[in-house]
């Protein structure tokens, strides 16, 4: 059975997992055929679902070693250590995996834009009956709690 490792007192700690804790961890992972898996970036507070990227197991054991998101650039087959030009980066607070243990969510505190198109979110663009609407302000409507008077 795989549980959530929850970080605490993250600031003092030099790394997530120790070496036996992040083998076993990455052990238990399902990487697809070209070794690479799924990774969900979230932000750790607000809840904010802020990209996609893939991991290779390399860039998994440096993340989990700087406490950084370092993903798989797919198109340029090498890692690309996020923020690592714009100074946008994700620190790694949690990291979770899915029932198939084929995904991973990252719970970071994310620096500036998550996307590339200097957005916070990746996923701002909605599909509707009319089409795809390309509108930041959507990415995350503010919910209105309404009341009974």
């Amino acid at each position: 059975m795989i549980h959530t490792k929850i970080v605490k007192n993250i600031e003092k700690q030099t790394c997530l997992f120790d070496e036996k804790e992040m083998t076993e961890f990455i052990k238990k992972l399902k990487f697809n055929a070209d070794g690479l898996i799924p990774a969900i970036a979230q932000q750790w507070d607000t809840g904010e679902v802020l990209m996609m990227a893939w991991m290779s197991k390399s860039t998994l054991l440096k993340s989990l070693e700087q406490k950084k998101a370092i993903y798989y650039s797919r198109s340029r087959q090498t890692e690309w250590r996020k923020g690592e030009t714009s100074g946008n980066i994700q620190i790694i607070r949690e990291i979770r995996i899915d029932c198939d243990t084929d995904c991973i969510l990252l719970l970071v505190d994310q620096t500036g834009s998550a996307c590339h198109e200097n957005t916070r979110s990746c996923f701002t663009k909605l599909l509707s009956e009319t089409g795809i609407i390309d509108n930041t302000e959507i990415a995350y409507p503010k919910l209105t709690i309404l009341t009974e008077s």
